[in-house]
């Protein structure tokens, strides 16, 4: 089974940066679309990026295209997001998830498209 554990969440200003990291322990890492979400406190879940198990297609919400970029290192078994220009409605807990390739639901901003979760980091932007 995959875990996964992510890292880098913090306190940051609005305009600030920060770079979430997931590391994954378990078989087979390149052969996982990755992807991030995130839960702020009176909304759902919400689909944030992801990358497809190739890494030559990345995927964003609406809300950070142009700010947010996924991407993944397969040597070192991370996962990564780069976060700039970061808006107080940007605070969330931030998770990680896994899907095997061949258990693709047809949308990578689907949540049933990843099987294993990561426990969330929290962002705080302040204003």
């Amino acid at each position: 089974q995959v875990q996964l554990v992510e890292s880098g969440g913090g306190l940051v200003q609005a305009g600030g940066s920060l770079r979430l990291s997931c590391a994954v322990s378990g078989r087979s890492f390149s052969s996982y679309n990755m992807g991030w979400f995130r839960l702020a406190p009176g909304k759902e879940r919400e689909f944030v990026a992801a990358i497809s198990w190739t890494g030559g297609s990345t995927y964003y919400a609406d809300s950070v295209k142009g700010r947010f970029t996924i991407s993944r290192d397969n040597a070192k078994n991370t996962l990564y997001l780069q976060m700039n220009s970061l808006k107080p409605e940007d605070t969330a807990v931030y998770s990680c998830a896994a899907g095997l390739r061949e258990y693709y639901s047809g949308s990578y901003r689907s949540a049933r498209t990843y099987n294993y979760w990561g426990q969330g980091t929290q962002v705080t932007v302040s204003s």
